[in-house]
């Protein structure tokens, strides 16, 4: 059975500099079964409602400024897929969980750019989920543990945000090594949380964790964590790392 992912996707420029992370994304998806597909909850769709890529085609959007010429040309063309839209929204209703179909979605960049580097060829189809953010830590985790069958059925369910998210605080002369007390803080108590499975604390972060306003101005980015907890199992560390001195990178499986 596959597991589950939470990927940190970093600055879209991940895409062209790598940096650890690369290498890291690569070794998963190589020590991974194929996967048939791909579900993924994204960051960078936040929606009122819950609803599902459905798009047999989606182009790659670059929804971000002021970066590269060379960033805006990258395109990651893996195809939609119908068919699982629509057995995800059956998944979803027989949860109690109301969505809708949407066949305009392209992927964003919190989907492509990751998604480029574990697998390169595009060849896997990839639907996108939206982030209804107003429904919180709980209401994510339940999302994912209504899809957590797909597992078995050669889905890989990848929640992709990051694990401390507060531009404004960000050192953009800083090197790896650079880390922030605070942020340290924060990603450490998440991932003792995570380790003992401690649902409670975990839905509570924003009142429990230090520094969780800090690291999540909003909280947009550690969403996908939960669906990617709920879909999941066991939790374990793929990867550790920091960017921009406050940046998290890390990326965990659940299963």
């Amino acid at each position: 059975m596959l597991p589950s992912l939470y990927i940190s996707h970093g600055s879209p420029m991940l895409a062209l500099e790598p940096g650890a992370s690369g290498p890291a994304l690569k070794r998963l998806a190589a020590e991974l079964p194929r996967p048939k597909a791909i579900a993924l909850v994204s960051a960078h769709w936040e929606s009122t409602d819950l609803r599902v890529a459905s798009n047999p085609a989606p182009e790659t959007w670059h929804d971000f400024g002021g970066f590269p010429p060379a960033l805006f040309a990258v395109q990651y063309p893996a195809p939609g897929e119908p068919v699982l839209a629509a057995r995800i929204v059956e998944l979803l209703a027989e949860h109690g969980l109301a969505a809708g179909l949407d066949a305009q979605r392209p992927f964003d960049h919190g989907a492509w750019v990751p998604l480029s580097l574990m697998y390169p060829a595009a060849n896997i189809p990839v639907v996108q989920v939206s982030l209804p953010s107003q429904l919180g830590p709980a209401g994510l985790t339940e999302i994912g543990r209504a899809l957590a069958t797909l597992r078995s059925e050669g889905v890989l369910m990848i929640g992709s945000g990051s694990i401390t998210h507060n531009l404004r605080e960000l050192d953009w002369h800083a090197g790896p090594e650079s880390i922030e007390p605070w942020a340290k803080a924060f990603r450490d108590w998440m991932i003792e949380k995570l380790a003992a499975d401690d649902q409670p604390a975990l839905h509570q972060y924003r009142q429990l964790a230090p520094f969780a306003v800090k690291n999540h101005p909003s909280d947009e980015h550690l969403l996908p964590l939960y669906f990617a907890r709920g879909a999941g199992g066991s939790f374990s560390i793929a990867h550790q790392g920091w960017t921009l001195g406050a940046l998290g990178m890390d990326i965990y499986r659940f299963g």
